[in-house]
């Protein structure tokens, strides 16, 4: 095989195979995915973290106390994305369209509701859910069971 010129670091040159080149320039894609991704996910917490501030739904309503020095706000901010999830299948099981929003699918509105609640869930409490997301895509890529061959086999995930 013969080199090939493929990126440049500070003043020098570097050559490699075009397998080698090939596999630079895939990992390369995919850090600035991952990075975006990073990014994008990170910008979505502050947002929706805080409007929900704003809103004032990380104070108590009577006592202007912070929600999370009760022990199961966690938990119960769980549920309530829960519940968001929930909607999304009764939505999607009658095929329905969105009260709120008439123009769009319940099930569309309900996981972007989902989403909302779990950004801003994160934002309360210092996530870095951006990173988490970016870490997860790669280890995902790369787990045998996730490979299509994999799920095919005998015994594989179906769903």
């Amino acid at each position: 095989m013969t080199p090939s010129k493929s990126a440049e670091c500070e003043d020098e040159k570097i050559y490699m195979s075009e397998t080698t080149n090939a596999a630079w320039l895939a990992w390369s894609a995919a850090w600035v995915l991952f990075t975006q991704t990073e990014i994008a996910a990170g910008a979505l917490q502050r947002i929706c973290h805080g409007a929900a501030k704003r809103a004032g739904w990380w104070q108590h309503p009577v006592t202007g106390e912070p929600v999370q020095s009760n022990p199961y706000c966690f938990s119960n901010k769980l549920m309530l994305i829960v519940s968001e999830v929930s909607e999304a299948m009764e939505g999607d099981r009658k095929n329905l369209m969105d009260d709120k929003l008439p123009h769009r699918p319940m099930r569309e509105v309900e996981l972007a509701d989902a989403v909302i609640r779990i950004f801003d869930l994160a934002g309360a409490y210092g996530m870095d859910l951006g990173g988490a997301i970016h870490e997860k895509l790669y280890f995902n890529a790369m787990r045998p069971d996730h490979k299509l061959a994999n799920r095919q086999a005998a015994g594989g995930k179906v769903y």
